[in-house]
């Protein structure tokens, strides 16, 4: 029995996950919740040593309190299902709660698209007009820049889930995968899902092209200004200040180009996989630990912190 999208009764489906491989499921549980302690640690930590230290009061930083906000929601709607699903036999997921699940990867995904186009822009006018910095980058273009990231986020998923809930569902259907991504659900459609199909093609292709342009013109200016310090050292401590983002940037993009382009992915379901789980698990971990781990003030701030909460007892010291 098929379910038309106008119906009230709703199919289930079954998220395989990584059940192929049976004596591995109490090891990747460890490595994934190992994975997502780091991420919480990592994120949650990033906003609070943002907001108690002074110098880090700066518009980068809020930037990056964002990205680390959405990195923190973006593994939390993926990781604990995926967990969940290692530990007990019952690897069904509601019709609705797979639309949902959907609908916040979408929402933060896109999200995290912009904010590092927006994190570029930033870094292009602070190389490049520096003088002019705390003018063209105003508290309310920072807030505006952010708020459409988050409201695009949402346009792109209320779309697309729009447009799936359009569609019809066998009574059970098996996702060969541990996420509900647009292409593993319309994949088990019992109906013609072209128009969505070409919608989340054209969306992707949007998002990707308009934010990598931003991106690269943001940078290739930033190298020709760069490129005129007359000291070595002013040059290097110039690149240092972008390398983080660029690190960030080139993974992110990367495994989404990896994803849409690979000529063999769409073939092999184990890569498939892996290429959902570097994205939707392991970037947001990886976030927090590039920017932090090349950061001077974050580090510094870091230890304080540790050194409060946790002091020495006078027995060892």
């Amino acid at each position: 029995m098929l379910f038309q999208g106008n119906q009230s009764s709703r199919p289930h489906f079954i998220l395989l996950g990584f059940s192929e491989y049976p004596r591995l499921q109490v090891p990747l549980f460890f490595f994934f919740l190992s994975i997502y302690t780091v991420t919480v640690v990592g994120n949650l930590g990033m906003i609070i040593i943002i907001k108690i230290n002074s110098k880090l009061h700066t518009i980068m930083y809020f930037f990056l309190s964002h990205l680390s906000f959405i990195d923190f929601c973006f593994s939390t709607v993926v990781t604990p299902k995926l967990l969940e699903n290692l530990v007990v036999e019952d690897r069904n997921i509601s019709f609705y709660g797979c639309i949902m699940q959907f609908s916040f990867i979408c929402i933060f995904g896109v999200a995290e698209t912009y904010m590092l186009a927006v994190m570029a822009y930033d870094r292009f006018v602070a190389v490049c007009n520096p003088l002019l910095y705390t003018v063209v980058m105003s508290r309310k273009l920072c807030a505006l820049l952010v708020a459409g990231s988050y409201m695009w986020g949402i346009v792109c998923s209320l779309t697309l889930t729009y447009f799936l809930l359009g569609l019809s569902y066998c009574e059970s259907s098996i996702i060969n995968n541990f996420i509900c991504d647009h292409s593993v659900i319309v994949s088990v459609s019992c109906s013609d899902p072209y128009i969505s199909q070409m919608l989340c093609f054209i969306t992707a292709v949007f998002n990707e092209v308009s934010t990598l342009m931003i991106i690269l013109v943001s940078y290739v200016f930033i190298f020709i200004t760069v490129m005129k310090i007359p000291s070595a050292s002013g040059r290097q401590k110039t690149f240092s200040t972008c390398a983080s983002h660029l690190t960030a940037i080139s993974i992110f993009h990367g495994t989404i180009l990896f994803i849409y382009c690979a000529p063999n992915l769409k073939t092999s379901w184990l890569l498939v996989k892996m290429a959902c789980m570097f994205y939707a698990v392991m970037i947001p971990m990886l976030n927090p630990l590039i920017y932090s781990l090349r950061n001077k003030d974050v580090k510094d701030t870091l230890k304080k912190l540790v050194a409060t909460k946790l002091p020495c007892h006078p027995y060892f010291s």
